[in-house]
């Protein structure tokens, strides 16, 4: 957070009460690529539907994939529990905004269904497969680097150092 940034305690004044909503990875990146201020989904106290245009995952962890989200997501209520939690927002002049206080939490969960499993599936194949790979080499790679006994840096230190000594022994006094 900002050290020295402003704080506008107008969300205080207004006792404005936020909702604190876990949701899974997935749903959130689909809200993400939704086109401007377009409507994600339909929430209903307890449960929230996923937009028809947003179920449809076209990649995962960048490689192309047609698979489609669960659209169903019941909600899952929790109590705060005796702790004020609070929402705030930092702009990019590093002024802080207290948007409210958080009323009520909930996880959103997503229903058990063939296209969930088949979706998790293939999450855990794509971050499962190993980023690099290990080849066997058939000769011996000569061509690529060559050892070097001293580097441009160290012989032009060297040459500073000599000078500097090879001045101060024949310095007149």
């Amino acid at each position: 957070m900002a050290e020295r940034g402003e704080l506008d305690l107008t969300g205080a004044k207004q006792n404005t009460g936020v909702w604190l909503v876990k949701v899974p990875k997935y749903l959130s990146q689909q809200w993400a690529k939704a086109s401007g201020r377009g409507e994600v989904g339909k929430l209903r106290i307890v449960s929230f539907t996923l937009n028809e245009d947003l179920a449809n995952i076209h990649d995962i962890g960048g490689k192309p994939a047609s698979v489609s989200a669960p659209r169903e997501h019941p909600f899952v209520l929790q109590s705060v529990g005796g702790q004020t939690l609070t929402v705030f927002t930092e702009s990019s002049s590093d002024k802080l905004s207290l948007e409210g206080i958080v009323v009520q939490r909930a996880e959103c969960r997503p229903a058990a269904s063939e296209n969930y499993m088949r979706l998790k599936r293939l999450q855990i194949e794509e971050s499962s497969k190993p980023v690099r790979l290990s080849q066997q080499l058939d000769k011996v790679v000569t061509t690529n680097y060559k050892p070097v006994a001293n580097h441009q840096y160290n012989v032009s230190l060297l040459l500073v150092s000599l000078h500097s000594f090879i001045s101060s022994f024949f310095s007149v006094s």
